[in-house]
């Protein structure tokens, strides 16, 4: 069994999960440190979303919902969904996912946008079977280095 919380305060534990999970969900970023984690618990724009096993009490997946208002209402944004891959399959995706949907409904988005590269094939059934539907649209990046 499986349960989400918000994070509202960042300890080694946390940070640890991080260590383990970002090379799942990235191999070119590295894991954030305590600064970086507390920078986003702190955030009136950010939420991150942890996963937890029930039983063994271990974080197993996160998520972030970015939510910003610009002049046409209140935007909600889905980043950096992570499920330990020793854990998935057991709907720890969907549970992260809900819990976000619901928070940006409590704020006032109307929508919740998120990207997903076409290769996580097991993520982007996921992303239709909650709801999400695939917009025709162009995403455009513009790289400022780093």
């Amino acid at each position: 069994m499986i349960h989400t919380t918000e994070v509202i305060e960042v300890d080694d534990e946390l940070v640890a999960a991080f260590v383990r999970l970002t090379p799942q969900l990235s191999s070119s970023s590295p894991a954030p440190g305590a600064d970086q984690l507390a920078a986003i618990v702190a955030s009136p724009a950010t939420v991150l979303f942890v996963a937890r096993d029930v039983d063994s009490g271990e974080i197993v997946g996160s998520l972030t919902l970015a939510l910003f208002r610009i002049p046409t209402g209140m935007r909600a944004w889905i980043e950096d969904v992570v499920v330990d891959e020793e854990a998935r399959g057991q709907g720890i995706g969907a549970a992260l996912n809900e819990a976000a949907l619901d928070r940006a409904r409590r704020e006032g988005a109307k929508t919740v946008d998120l990207t997903s590269r076409p290769s996580r094939d097991v993520a982007n059934r996921l992303y239709k079977r909650i709801g999400f539907v695939q917009r025709e649209t162009n995403v455009y990046r513009y790289s400022l280095g780093g």
